[in-house]
């Protein structure tokens, strides 16, 4: 069955608005959403936990290492660091561009708040359901954490394994706003929810079936 059009979702009678994001406000509303005592959140809560504790564990080691003139794990740490806060940002983006392009987005165009080091993409009036928004923000997520994975596995005796467990760690709190977002659609499983862009308003509409 299609999604509805947006005609449909505003005049039919059959939706109703439940949010209205304005991009400049992500990241306050993620924050809302990540505070809300639902399974979806306490999960990823204890996923991130995990993984700073990951994060922090190996950093401290590749510091101890280079003490004792073993500088290799702690100089792949600290590339890893810049990689996050620059490449990474860019990978990260482009998978949820390429996943928006997979569900049948026709053009995909991105944007950001430095000041906020808020980013996204998006497909300007087109209209996508749960699973898809599932498939759109999990992306990034499952794709980087699968390729690190393979990496660990594979350069566990190498100093690169600093590298990649590093790059782990840190892309999971970038993902607290696709997780946040995503939320919304679990806040009431019974019922049908949509959403759609609209680049010219940089807003973000939420639906659901009445």
């Amino acid at each position: 069955m299609p999604n509805p059009t947006i005609n449909e979702l505003q005049s039919s009678g059959k939706f109703e608005l439940i949010a209205q994001l304005n991009h400049s406000q992500i990241k306050e509303f993620v924050v809302e959403q990540l505070t809300a005592n639902t399974k979806i959140i306490r999960f990823y809560m204890y996923y991130q936990i995990l993984m700073i504790a990951v994060g922090m564990f190996f950093f401290t080691r590749s510091i101890v290492l280079a003490f004792k003139s073993d500088s290799m794990p702690l100089y792949y740490t600290l590339a890893a660091l810049v990689s996050c806060f620059s490449l990474l940002i860019v990978i990260h983006e482009l998978l949820h561009g390429i996943a928006l392009k997979l569900v049948g987005a026709k053009r995909v165009t991105f944007g950001g708040y430095l000041e906020k080091f808020v980013f996204y993409a998006e497909a300007d009036k087109f209209v996508i359901n749960r699973r898809q928004f599932a498939f759109i923000a999990l992306t990034p997520l499952v794709v980087v954490k699968l390729v690190t994975l393979i990496g660990i596995i594979l350069f566990f005796s190498h100093p690169v394994f600093y590298f990649l467990i590093f790059v782990m760690s840190t892309h999971s709190l970038f993902c607290a706003g696709d997780i946040g977002l995503f939320s919304v659609f679990y806040q009431n499983r019974e019922t049908e929810i949509f959403n759609f862009d609209v680049k010219a308003e940089k807003t973000s509409y939420f639906f659901q079936r009445i």
